[in-house]
């Protein structure tokens, strides 16, 4: 039990670490000095107004003291010595309670002061931080965006890994077509394979063709200059036999023109 608390601990101490984004941390880590600083203000203005209420009674009570030493005065005065006796006392009442608001007027004045003091010290303390926070994020952001584009030049980032893999894949797919084209080519050439469409020849019979060819080819030529050569003969044959028979019907013709004569 103790072993899988600790590899639960570790990954999600790991899983913690991954999805943690400093920035996010520090906007949080201010905001939460931001409600302590709202607080510490609050308490100040709570102190402000019991020190307020304070002097207030204070001035009422006062105001009661000299009322009752004036009616004391008066009451004297009149020669009613237990009237301005009573007068006396209550007023000595009052002035009891005076001083004792004063020592808590007192005390509350100094924890104003104090807490006054505090929030003006934090209220430093957390302009300060919100100064580092935004320079630190500025630093962390250009960090990772500087951190992104090297490992998009060196190809170390997950994005362009899958781009890298991806093309390695479609070249390493290309070479073996490329390889089975070639053997079959070569399969087929060397007369291995058969070829169904009868097109693909082995070696010995393109050669046959070949000289097949050329045989046919020199056969045709000496046709031809035959041909040319017993056109030309005839031609000439034909020339003179036309000759021949031109003189003849002459001759043959010119008995009949005697005999008319």
């Amino acid at each position: 039990m103790k072993r899988m608390g600790m590899l639960f601990r570790a990954k999600a101490n790991k899983a913690l670490d991954r999805a943690e984004d400093p920035r996010e941390t520090l906007d949080y880590s201010y905001q939460k000095q931001l409600e302590l600083l709202q607080k510490v203000r609050r308490g100040v203005a709570d102190v402000a107004t019991s020190r307020k209420r304070l002097e207030l009674q204070l001035n009422q009570l006062q105001g009661q003291s000299s009322k009752l030493e004036d009616q004391g005065r008066k009451a004297l005065a009149l020669g009613r010595e237990d009237l301005a006796r009573e007068a006396l006392s209550r007023r000595a009442a009052l002035q009891q309670q005076v001083t004792d608001l004063e020592t808590q007027h007192t005390t509350l004045q100094g924890e104003e002061e104090k807490l006054t003091l505090a929030a003006q010290r934090l209220q430093a303390k957390v302009d300060a931080f919100r100064t580092k926070k935004e320079t630190i994020k500025a630093t962390y952001t250009a960090a990772q965006a500087q951190t992104r584009i090297g490992e998009a030049f060196s190809g170390i980032s997950e994005e362009m890994g899958d781009v890298g893999l991806a093309i390695q894949r479609a070249e390493d797919k290309t070479q073996q077509l490329q390889a089975r084209a070639g053997a079959i080519d070569e399969l087929l050439a060397s007369g291995a394979l058969d070829d169904p469409t009868g097109t693909a020849k082995d070696d010995i019979a393109a050669e046959l063709d070949r000289i097949s060819g050329g045989s046919d080819v020199e056969l045709e030529l000496q046709r031809m200059k035959a041909e040319l050569a017993g056109g030309s003969s005839s031609s000439q044959q034909a020339i003179e036999g036309g000759a021949q028979d031109g003189a003849q019907q002459s001759q043959q013709s010119s008995p009949h023109k005697f005999d008319k004569q």
